[in-house]
């Protein structure tokens, strides 16, 4: 008789259970040797039973250089995808991407904000007390600084008003200066001219006055006035006027 087919379900005795798994494993592991001896593939197999056992195999190249090839391999599959925009796969793993980082990044707001703190343990407790000091030297840093910026524009402002002033006030004692000098010399000008004595013509004496007031007059006293009034007289005019 041959054998029958095996219905693929799981096996509920745990004796059968064990000893099938220990004979799959076996099988699968000649099998992974025998295809990277034939074929001169690598090959890297990790199997893990419901105990948490590890059994793996891997060819001569390693099961590091192997899973990093995977991992490069796997990379740039996914790139291509996402890139590619008519790709169905592409928007889905994309879609994928972002709902878990939304996920994460709600979840820890959360912790951040002190809810949800229960299903923490102390290590992770811990680690959030100490991002949040992180967080809150920055914020105080960046508070310090913005305040010393502020300061440090205000003091240049101060600086820029003070010059304007003092330029402002030199210009104000310059021409207040000017003023008092024009003043100055506006009131010399009017003093020297109040000052001036009025211009007089000068008055010639001809010949001998007569003034009724005093009477006739005798003619030696008409002799002696004579000379003091004609002094500045020509004798030719003098002459004249006595003939």
């Amino acid at each position: 008789m041959g054998r029958g087919r095996v219905q693929l379900k799981r096996i509920e005795n745990k004796i059968n259970r064990q000893v099938t798994f220990s004979k799959r494993r076996n099988g699968l592991l000649k099998k992974a040797h025998e295809i990277s001896v034939l074929c001169d593939a690598e090959v890297a197999l990790i199997v893990f039973s419901n105990r948490g056992k590890l059994c793996e195999y891997a060819t001569d190249s390693g099961m590091d250089r192997i899973l990093e090839r995977y991992e490069r391999y796997s990379y740039a599959e996914r790139q291509l995808t996402a890139t590619d925009p008519e790709s169905e796969g592409g928007w889905c793993l994309e879609y994928g991407k972002l709902k878990a980082r939304v996920e994460t990044l709600q979840k820890s707001h959360r912790h951040f904000m002190g809810e949800d703190l229960d299903s923490l343990s102390l290590k992770e407790l811990q680690y959030l007390e100490q991002q949040l000091d992180t967080a809150l030297k920055h914020v105080r840093s960046q508070k310090n600084q913005l305040m010393y910026d502020s300061i440090a524009e205000l003091q240049k402002k101060e600086k820029a008003l003070r010059e304007d002033n003092n330029t402002l006030e030199k210009k104000l004692h310059e021409k207040e200066k000017m003023a008092r000098a024009q003043q100055s010399h506006w009131d010399q000008q009017n003093q020297h001219q109040t000052s001036s004595p009025p211009f007089l013509l000068p008055t010639l004496n001809i010949g001998n006055s007569y003034n009724p007031a005093s009477g006739p007059e005798t003619e030696e006293e008409s002799a002696r006035s004579r000379p003091q009034s004609n002094s500045i007289m020509p004798a030719w005019l003098l002459r004249h006027g006595n003939e």
